[in-house]
């Protein structure tokens, strides 16, 4: 259950990959959004990933019940079209932004929401693509995106365990079994108390891919609690200042946040390690301080041993307390200072 972007290993035991979401947080000015990249390379992400729509090939322009916000999200009030017009990224700049995030060392790729989005990124020559969770019941953009042969990581955001299973099956219908899933809580921002993180293992087992976490709540625990359960796949919006404003701002990450990230779950992958009980030398030196059997008392020759003389103390060098019921009982075959460790020769 791995795969390649960029000459990148995904998954099994390789780094996680952490992916910077810039989304809409440029607010239209494309001087916001390099700085922003080269902010996201500074704070150790692997990639930065963009969004390829219009408002018109994401949605139409009208304003009846259907196309209304009010669902209680932060986007309340405005139609989805507008929502749109303000959060996409101008296409002309996507491919000079994928030229520069590559000159600095970041894998640059898309979420594409129609047929023309992937041609559009296929121009590009992106090394991967991501399905939004609202996009995961498009199978024919699915299996069109799939079609192309390269990565592609879907969020679940909104899916029944049926459609995620739906959305699988149409990659590996395609002939591309370069699949990640990522859990994900569709609601921005996320409460933590709904991440329902143990779904993670579960999606990676159920459906042999790699797995990972669309990360929409405040802070970093759920990510770092992400990768803790076996997460190989971290995505976070980032935003170089929240006071610029935009659709997102208020449940993305600015660059010390994101660099805490970074560091953090940097930490968590190391402490995981391997299951081993295996003694490094350190951990061998330090064994000197564990229990062993000592004589508590000055112990005459010929005095029989009992627990008022020897005892399980701290350090070792004597035999291991699991052998104290033996020795009880048994005599010493010489003067026992107090403070030595008792072996088998001293006593019979």
């Amino acid at each position: 259950m791995k795969f390649n972007i960029n000459n990148r290993l995904i998954g099994e035991n390789n780094p996680v990959f952490i992916i910077a979401e810039l989304s809409a947080n440029h607010n239209q000015n494309f001087e916001i959004a390099l700085k922003s990249i080269k902010a996201i390379k500074e704070c150790g992400a692997d990639a930065v990933k963009l969004q390829t729509y219009t408002a018109d090939t994401i949605t139409i322009d009208c304003d009846n019940e259907y196309f209304q916000i009010t669902h209680g999200t932060i986007w309340d009030g405005t139609t989805l079209y507008k929502l749109y017009q303000q959060a996409y990224t101008p296409w002309e700049w996507q491919p000079k932004l994928k030229e520069y995030a590559e000159s600095i060392g970041l894998i640059c790729f898309s979420s594409p929401f129609d047929k023309t989005a992937v041609d559009f990124l296929e121009k590009m020559n992106v090394p991967a693509y991501k399905i939004a969770s609202f996009e995961i019941v498009d199978i024919p953009l699915i299996e069109y995106t799939a079609s192309k042969g390269k990565p592609i990581i879907i969020s679940t955001g909104i899916s029944t365990e049926d459609e995620i299973k739906e959305a699988v099956e149409s990659c590996k219908k395609m002939g591309n079994d370069q699949i990640a899933l990522l859990k994900c809580t569709s609601e921005y921002p996320a409460p933590i108390e709904e991440a329902n993180l143990l779904s993670i293992p579960y999606l990676k087992e159920k459906y042999k891919v790699v797995a990972g976490l669309s990360d929409h709540t405040l802070g970093v625990t759920a990510s770092i609690t992400a990768v803790a359960l076996g997460a190989k796949i971290i995505e976070k919006h980032f935003i170089l200042d929240k006071a610029i404003g935009g659709p997102d701002s208020s449940f993305s990450l600015e660059p010390n946040e994101f660099k805490q990230l970074v560091t953090v779950i940097r930490e968590a992958e190391k402490s995981l390690g391997k299951p081993t009980f295996e003694l490094t030398e350190k951990i061998k030196k330090s064994r000197h301080f564990s229990r062993s059997l000592f004589a508590v008392k000055d112990i005459l020759n010929g005095e029989i041993l009992t627990e008022d003389n020897v005892k399980s103390i701290r350090p070792a060098g004597g035999l291991p307390p699991k052998e104290l019921h033996k020795i009880l009982g048994k005599k010493a075959v010489q003067n026992i200072v107090k403070g030595t460790p008792i072996n088998w020769n001293l006593i019979e």
